[in-house]
């Protein structure tokens, strides 16, 4: 297949960016004033506000149905919309270069967006299989589909691990600095965290990965190769020896293609431990349609297919992502 050259599309990209652009920053004025976000002080003060005026009983106020261990969480910070931060800081959406969340620049593969273009049936729920991308994947990565698990993002997967294998007080283990992701969503599952520093150079401190694993017994460990935000890669011989300890492993490969590195997304078929993640994010720039997918075990798999959402991956993603795959020479050109 002859890829379409990337500086043509590029610039139309660009054009189609320009147009969005202008519709955001028409209606940015009138959202620098609006608390938009129960994270936003204004929020906080609305909250406090509407708390001196009521004269219901604590006892029946709505954060009495909240469980306990969330009543005191910290909320996840995402990055901000273009439309947000165009209000914040007076700029045109145009003149604004995001870095903060490793957004591919370039946007996806033509293929996409003429595939987004003449998407059938978006009223129809989709299918709860994800079958088409799973076996596009499958020939994709040389793993079979029925190992493969499809996810609205690679996050709810990571929650999704979660939620089927954590019991209230379990333990994970990370090694910071890494994707804060994983010590959230334990937060949320009523989980608690082992932290175990990186090295100096942001390696793994692999000999005491092993000592805590063995003396404080967290239920998962989770790695992340290359990881974010400094880019180390996990070895063999360290992922070997994790794997060799009484505990699950997540290694989550979001950013493998650009590691020129081979993944390990194979090495499910022959570790009863091991879970590999992977994302369209990154390397295909789908970050906005949200769509992650997962290699497991066939006896871990089959738990986490009874508790996923059944409608959990939407029809314009999946669409998006076969055609995404249909075009490996634009995919490869993103890692250059």
């Amino acid at each position: 297949m002859i890829c379409p050259s990337p500086f043509k599309f590029h610039f139309e990209v660009a054009q189609m960016s320009l147009r969005a652009a202008n519709l955001i920053a028409a209606g940015a004025n009138s959202l620098s004033g609006t608390p938009l976000s129960f994270r936003s002080p204004s929020m906080s003060r609305v909250s406090a506000s509407a708390d001196a005026l009521t004269t219901v009983p604590l006892a029946t106020k709505g954060a009495s149905f909240i469980r306990k261990h969330l009543q005191t969480l910290a909320p996840y910070t995402p990055i901000e919309p273009f439309e947000i931060l165009s209000a914040r800081l007076g700029r045109h959406p145009k003149d604004i270069v995001k870095l903060d969340a490793n957004e591919n620049p370039y946007g996806p593969p033509p293929e996409v967006l003429e595939a987004l273009g003449s998407m059938e049936f978006p009223n129809i729920y989709p299918d709860p299989e994800s079958r088409r991308l799973r076996a596009a994947l499958a020939e994709d990565t040389g793993i079979g589909a029925e190992h493969i698990l499809v996810g609205c993002g690679a996050d709810e997967l990571i929650d999704l691990i979660m939620r089927c294998t954590l019991d209230p007080g379990d333990k994970i283990l990370d090694c910071p600095p890494t994707f804060t992701m994983y010590a959230f969503d334990a937060a949320v599952n009523g989980a608690s965290v082992i932290k175990v520093p990186r090295l100096p150079g942001f390696a793994l401190d692999v000999p005491s990965i092993v000592d805590t694993v063995r003396q404080q017994n967290p239920k998962i460990v989770f790695l992340t190769s290359p990881n974010n935000p400094d880019g180390c890669l996990v070895s063999d011989d360290e992922l070997k020896t994790i794997l060799d300890l009484p505990v699950l492993v997540v290694l989550d490969e979001a950013y493998v293609e650009f590691a020129r590195e081979p993944s390990r997304i194979n090495w499910v078929t022959n570790y009863e431990n091991l879970i590999v993640l992977r994302t369209f994010s990154k390397r295909a720039g789908l970050a906005g349609l949200r769509v992650g997918y997962g290699a497991f075990p066939l006896s871990l798999i089959e738990y986490l297919w009874r508790a996923k959402q059944p409608y959990n991956v939407s029809v314009a993603a999946e669409v998006a992502a076969c055609a995404a795959l249909t075009n490996p020479k634009y995919l490869e050109l993103m890692l250059v």
